[in-house]
């Protein structure tokens, strides 16, 4: 976390440098511009001129526009930046469980799993039942990835436990298909996590309408149920890699 530190301050100082008159590297901003774009987690902090303005040009017209003195673009800067530079001070706003399952989903380069992975972050604490419907979200697009690069087929609208069966089949994880006895136990436990969200998600969070007696979730809930969804999301990911890898 300290590299991306150093990072945004250097991105920070390269702009406050840029528009007070000095003539900066276009391609070093573009480097450094392309470490926080690509990293969904740090989007919901990261200064929104950065995805408007792709080159110190575009950059340079915008401030120049908004703000005529040194003064005023250097603390609109600063102020950009704050929301960021104490996000990563905070050790990303995650833990690190957290950022093993971030930088495993972005290996993936698959931008839904990556947007619904952030999201299931950022509203554990804000949102709790939006964060169990992302994490119960997170399961069914990744089982989709799975089968879709297995060119395996499942229903237009199925349920999770139904969608899960078949990735764990395709990936040689039912528990069936084992007979170790540990192994077994183990397998099914991912199947049991699976249908516990499931069911966390139909009573706690808000995919149903509630009654005049509703249980409401907490945020404890919701870390448990993005926990669990995150860890089996990159066990899943990861199986997928190691038997495509076999197969070449």
């Amino acid at each position: 976390m300290s590299q991306l530190l150093d990072q945004t301050e250097a991105l920070q100082n390269l702009l406050l440098s840029h528009a007070t008159g000095k003539r900066e590297d276009n391609a070093e901003f573009m480097r450094l511009r392309q470490v926080f774009c690509s990293r969904t987690i740090l989007a919901p902090h990261t200064p929104s001129f950065l995805q408007k303005c792709r080159n110190l040009d575009q950059f340079w017209q915008f401030i120049k526009g908004e703000f005529g003195t040194y003064a005023e673009r250097k603390a609109y800067i600063w102020e950009q930046f704050r929301p960021l530079l104490d996000f990563l001070e905070r050790g990303g706003g995650a833990a690190p469980s957290d950022q093993v399952v971030s930088l495993t989903i972005e290996k993936f380069d698959a931008e839904n799993i990556q947007a619904t992975w952030s999201k299931a972050l950022e509203r554990r604490t804000s949102d709790p039942e939006g964060a169990i419907t992302m994490a119960r979200t997170l399961l069914e697009s990744v089982c989709k990835h799975v089968l879709d690069k297995a060119a395996v087929t499942y229903e237009d609208s199925p349920d999770l436990n139904s969608l899960y069966r078949q990735t764990a089949k395709c990936l040689n994880l039912a528990p069936s298909q084992h007979t170790e006895q540990v192994f077994k136990q183990i397998l099914g436990g991912c199947t049991a996590v699976v249908e516990g969200l499931g069911a966390l998600r139909n009573r706690l969070s808000d995919s149903h309408g509630q009654g005049r007696v509703s249980v409401k979730p907490l945020s404890r809930h919701a870390e448990l149920a993005v926990n669990l969804a995150g860890a089996l999301a990159i066990y899943l990911l990861a199986t997928w890699e190691a038997q495509s890898e076999a197969a070449k």
